[in-house]
């Protein structure tokens, strides 16, 4: 009884050892994760801040284990600026909102993880703060970054925010959003001399999911460089941005800027119907359209603004250097260039010709561009609403600057590039899964064939395969734009390869000969009376003259064309030359003839020869066996030789 007793004893003091031995333990792990707080003004360092929320923020704390997760390399960081701070923060630390790993599964539910980066010293700081350093030999503008993070991100932060932004975000934070560009204007700039009365400006920059550096850095670079006489607002048009950053954090940064107005679409308009949104809000005397990914220099508003005040009929855009993606580098041409485009309608950068340079009196002189780029543009705010705008039925982004520069050019305005006026952009690496499909640009080019290349459309749907199946599947609806077209009275497309960008006009298409076809025998010229916009009237002929209805054009198609846009060719009825739409059948067919060097006209598929038949009962030409006489025998005003390409 009594062993038994002491058996019961012994084993509930090892019970009491036990919980005592937990006891100390938990006391041990809570000491060492929460230790006593310390005076921090002993420490030197600053006191506590408060979170103090405000209404309408919110706030998504993430469960620890998301935290963790969000220290991997494909995070996504933004900066604080304007974000309320919720915790205690030390003064030599920085709050940086990172993108949890679920915001790649579910984007509509992002959630945010927080870390603690931190910050460099004030010593440090100075050091850095130094002015761009220029490399000559290839022309590019180095940025110091901050030695510290360089060491310390290494090769792992090049990529952060590449397939978010199409360009190193990561990089681009850690580059103050004022930073100053180096001076590569050419020195007659410097001598400029500008009107107190130039007109005043409105930029307009649409945004959708942009990087809050790059975005603000364009704002911050605009204010700097711009005149504050000149510049009479900035405005922003939020295209409907899914990134927590843009919301209350930038609506607080902006309403500390003056002369800032910030504008959100409540639905997705694109950039093209964004910056039309702008445009109507817009009060200064000019409008420019800017990317949100720019930086400018110094000076590069005033030649725009003095260059349209001279005369409102045209659109002006500053050079586009570039801003590496990867590097944040500046670098800027050297050579002049001039905006172009091919077939598919895509932009070029293109050496300015010589034909060009020769008309040009000095290295600033204005160059005389087919095309603008889409970055930076600026016009007259009346003659870009009398123009047509931007066309609203465009969707989303693409070719926008194409429709705009071929419709100026077209409808009695110029396009042109200042070589005074020079602003950077950065050009994405690759286009962001946020931005349209291919097809929707594919789709606004379709617009621009069907509305402005006239026959010509085929060619651009010769070289784009997708644009054609597209188009056989749903025409668009250009009614709107071809009433404008009509009540500008605009030239056709053949005025504008023939005098604005005569390099793209197709060799198949460039005339071996051209001007009055006269005839030898009867001394007349062929004439076409009928409409100057109908086909399937008789050729005929009558006395010579520079009337238009004399002008017609042999090339290396074998088609004799005539009409507003050369959209008609000769053709044969009942032995008759007649006029029919150009058909551009492949093998040989009725539209098809051979100029000889004897003068004769030759029928391709019949073998027949043009004949003059003048007298008081007919004077029109006809086919007959070709037999040399001088009624067979023809005669263009030029002759063209054809150049390789």
């Amino acid at each position: 009884m009594f062993s038994r007793k002491r058996c019961r004893y012994g084993s509930l003091k090892l019970q009491f050892l036990l919980l005592f031995l937990v006891l100390g333990f938990l006391l041990l792990m809570v000491t060492i994760l929460n230790p006593p707080s310390q005076d921090l003004n002993k420490e030197g360092t600053s006191q506590l801040l408060k979170f103090s929320p405000r209404e309408g923020d919110q706030l998504d704390f993430p469960e620890t284990q998301e935290m963790l997760e969000a220290q991997e390399e494909s995070q996504q960081y933004y900066p604080m600026e304007g974000l309320s701070p919720f915790i205690s923060l030390r003064e030599d630390e920085l709050l940086v909102a990172i993108g949890s790993p679920t915001a790649k599964r579910n984007h509509s539910k992002a959630r945010k993880g927080y870390r603690m980066v931190k910050q460099q010293s004030k010593r440090q700081e100075e050091k850095t703060d130094v002015k761009p350093v220029v490399n000559q030999e290839p022309q590019l503008i180095s940025f110091p970054l901050q030695d510290a993070e360089e060491a310390d991100g290494g090769e792992q932060l090049v990529m952060l925010g590449l397939e978010t932004h199409g360009f190193n975000e990561a990089l681009s934070e850690r580059i103050p959003l004022r930073r100053e560009l180096p001076e590569v204007r050419h020195p007659f700039c410097l001598q400029q001399d500008y009107e107190p009365s130039l007109p005043s400006a409105s930029v307009i920059i649409c945004f959708h999911d942009e990087a809050w550096s790059t975005l603000l850095r364009t704002v911050h670079s605009v204010m700097d460089t711009a005149p504050k006489a000149f510049l009479k607002e900035i405005i922003l048009v939020d295209d409907l941005s899914q990134q927590g950053h843009l919301k209350s954090a930038l609506s607080e940064y902006i309403s500390k800027l003056d002369g800032v107005k910030l504008i959100r679409s409540n639905k997705r308009l694109g950039v093209i119907r964004g910056r039309l949104l702008g445009a109507a809000r817009a009060t200064g005397d000019v409008l420019v359209f800017m990317d949100s990914h720019c930086e400018c220099h110094t000076g590069w508003l005033e030649p725009l603004l003095g260059r349209l005040a001279t005369d409102r009929n045209r659109i002006v855009s500053p050079v586009i250097d570039v801003i590496d993606w990867k590097t944040f580098q500046y670098s800027h041409f050297v050579d002049v260039q001039r905006g172009v485009f091919d077939w598919k309608l895509d932009f070029h950068w293109e050496p300015l010709p010589e034909h060009e340079e020769k008309v040009r009196q000095s290295p600033i002189s204005p160059i005389r561009s087919p095309v603008v780029p889409g970055g930076v543009v600026a016009m007259d705010r009346h003659y870009f609403q009398n123009i047509g705008a931007y066309d609203s039925d465009m969707t989303l982004w693409g070719a926008e600057n194409l429709e705009l520069s071929i419709r100026v050019w077209l409808c009695g305005g110029s396009v042109e590039i200042l070589p005074c006026s020079r602003v950077g952009h950065v050009y994405r690496n690759h286009t962001p899964h946020t931005f349209p499909s291919e097809e929707a640009a594919v789709k606004n080019k379709i617009r621009i064939a069907e509305t402005w290349l006239d026959s010509f459309k085929a060619i651009f749907y010769k070289h784009d395969t997708m644009a054609f199946l597209i188009s056989k599947a749903e025409k668009p609806d250009c009614n709107e734009r071809l009433q404008l077209q009509k009540r500008l009275g605009c030239r056709n497309f053949h005025w504008f390869i023939s005098n604005i960008h005569p390099e793209l006009y197709p060799s198949e298409y460039r005339p071996r000969f051209s001007g009055k076809l006269y005839n030898l025998g009867v001394g007349f010229c062929a004439d076409y009376k009928s409409s100057w916009s109908a086909a399937e009237g008789p050729i005929e002929l009558c006395p010579c003259s520079d009337n238009i209805n004399q002008h017609f054009e042999y090339n290396s198609m074998s088609e004799i064309r005539f009409g507003s846009n050369l959209q008609f060719c000769f053709d044969v009825r009942h032995e008759k030359v007649v006029l029919q739409n150009c058909s551009q059948e492949a093998e040989v067919s009725q539209q098809q003839w051979d100029v000889k060097e004897s003068g004769m006209i030759v029928h391709m598929l019949s073998g027949k020869c043009i004949e003059a038949m003048k007298s008081e009962a007919q004077q029109d030409l006809s086919l007959h066996v070709c037999n040399k006489n001088e009624n067979q025998q023809w005669q263009f005003d030029h002759t063209h030789v054809l150049a390789e390409r």
